[in-house]
């Protein structure tokens, strides 16, 4: 299948925007595209590292724009570090420290994962007080549209996307992953209509399509499109051509023998070499070219700004066991630099940046009021009470040292443990809850995290314990507590399962994706009853 916008066109369309003829004034308010892929891994894109995946379409939007070397989401879990990216808040403060759906207290022993510890209550939706980035866009004459993965509440809780600011809400419910319908149409999605010509069409294209759709009815009104895609979060599906495509990559690249070493709870990925995953990565980066062409067919592209980032790491361990985070350790749920690092990016037509790497540890709460900023509309502090402008730092500027915090007491899917974390400055420190022991790395020189240097730098972990236990205590949060009735023995039987059944499992099942005879059905998850991806107006 051809491509739908080969890179150099799309480099074209976000290069052509920087000369100074093109700039809006100090007084317009620009559009706004807002890209959020689920479970996107720092290490997932081309621009980023990958020799594997191929993206030259979010690679085009990072080599226009700012690159945020340290963007961090302020979960490793999607529902918490998205209720960042609205409110502005670290998860301390707003309270959905977990994933919506997840059990807690007793209702945490039912998994039978014999923890030591049961996770605390949380918020199960975004708070009706908290005064959104569509709500503040809204009071200044925004149109505002969503489209794609919510998993912040329910219609039960009142608490969907037109619940929170957004003028139109297609595919935005209380669910996780594409699980009614799969990646491929019909969706079966209660907030999305299908439609006939749509068969075999990708669920990323979808939403694309609607986006586009969207923007088009609004292109002389000024708007917010959030675009929040479902892939690439597990069951990863993609088209047999795709496949084909990343299997026979991976053998030209090299196949491991062994593809999964153990980490501390379950398998991780050692390579990035799943062609299923590619694939699906791929899609996403064909809708998002596709949104592109409608700007620049609409002559909006001079005008509107386009971040794009992740909710959280890409899936090392648990869900599918998708990809590797190349320098980082872990991926979603860990704590680790690949659970909370991830891809960030901010484009500004009138500001000339072409692939401009910001080292500064930034957030994904700092999105908000830089977007108020970048709009020239007055920043609501009280709100995003946790996030900063980084309108400086586009601007080739300072802003001023602070520390990051991360609060998760709850056990991951994914091999996470109940954990609170600062970074500051090069230095991060992690709080186990388990035990109350700490780790303290050195990123500029130890970005794996393999040199807990605590013991060294007794009198600095010390001091960053400190300011993370105060600030905690001033969150007024939830932690986990002990479980009277924990069964070591069993917890010692449960992750031995792990080595000795799972991990043989996950390397048969990836041997199997590999071969050139794979099928994982007759009409590869319902792609091949009719493709109209191209499709798209």
């Amino acid at each position: 299948m051809k491509k739908i916008i080969y890179i150099s066109t799309i480099l074209a369309v976000l290069s052509s925007c920087k000369t100074k003829t093109q700039e809006i004034t100090k007084t317009a308010k620009p559009n706004i595209l807002f890209i959020v892929v689920d479970d996107l891994g720092y290490a997932d894109l081309s621009v980023m590292g990958s020799k594997f995946y191929e993206t030259p379409n979010i690679d085009a939007i990072a080599k226009s724009g700012n690159i945020f070397t340290n963007g961090y989401a302020t979960c490793a879990v999607c529902s918490p570090s998205r209720a960042s990216l609205l409110n502005g808040q670290f998860t301390a403060r707003h309270g959905l420290t977990q994933f919506d759906g997840a059990p807690s207290g007793l209702e945490w022993k039912e998994k039978n994962r014999h923890t030591k510890l049961l996770p605390p209550e949380y918020k199960h939706h975004l708070s009706h007080d908290d005064v959104t980035l569509p709500e503040a866009l809204k009071e200044n004459g925004y149109r505002t549209f969503f489209a794609g993965k919510w998993h912040l509440g329910s219609a039960a809780d009142k608490s969907l996307p037109t619940d929170h600011g957004f003028d139109i809400n297609i595919a935005g419910y209380e669910r996780g992953g594409p699980y009614s319908g799969g990646y491929f149409s019909p969706f079966n999605n209660p907030q999305m209509e299908d439609h006939e010509d749509e068969k075999g069409m990708s669920f990323s294209m979808k939403l694309a399509k609607e986006t586009s759709k969207f923007i088009e009815k609004n292109k002389d009104t000024t708007f917010l499109a959030y675009l929040s895609f479902y892939a690439v979060h597990s069951p990863i599906q993609t088209t047999k051509e795709k496949w084909e495509k990343y299997r026979d990559k991976a053998e030209q690249m090299g196949i491991a023998e062994k593809g999964f070493e153990m980490e501390r709870i379950l398998p991780a990925r050692k390579y990035q070499d799943n062609p299923v995953y590619a694939g699906l990565i791929e899609q996403v980066d064909e809708a998002i070219g596709s949104v592109l062409q409608t700007l620049k067919d609409n002559g909006l592209d001079k005008n509107t700004i386009v971040v794009f980032t992740s909710d959280n790491g890409g899936v090392t361990s648990g869900d599918n066991f998708s990809t590797n985070q190349l320098m980082l350790r872990g991926g979603k749920g860990y704590q680790w630099e690949g659970g909370l690092r991830v891809p960030y990016f901010i484009y500004v037509p009138w500001m000339e940046a072409q692939g401009n790497r910001i080292d500064k540890p930034v957030s994904g709460a700092d999105l908000y009021p830089t977007l108020l900023d970048l709009a020239n509309i007055p920043l609501k502090p009280e709100a995003h009470a946790d996030g900063v402008s980084l309108k400086p730092l586009l601007n080739g500027e300072r802003i001023d040292d602070r520390p990051l915090f991360w609060h998760y007491p709850h056990y991951g899917n994914q091999g996470g443990e109940p954990v609170s974390i600062i970074r500051k400055d090069n230095w991060k420190l992690i709080h186990y809850w388990e035990d109350n022991h700490i780790e303290l790395y050195d990123l500029n020189s130890d970005l794996k995290e393999s040199n807990d240097v605590s013991k060294e730098n007794n009198e600095l972990a010390e001091n960053l314990h400190t300011q993370l236990m105060d600030w905690l205590k001033s969150m007024n949060t939830e932690y986990a507590t002990e479980d009277p009735e924990w069964d070591k023995e069993a917890r010692r039987k449960r992750l031995e399962s792990h080595r000795t059944k799972l991990m043989p499992r996950l390397e048969k099942q990836r041997k199997q994706m590999l071969s050139p005879d794979w099928q994982p059905n007759d009409d590869w998850w319902g792609s091949e009853v009719k493709s109209n991806d191209l499709k798209v107006n």
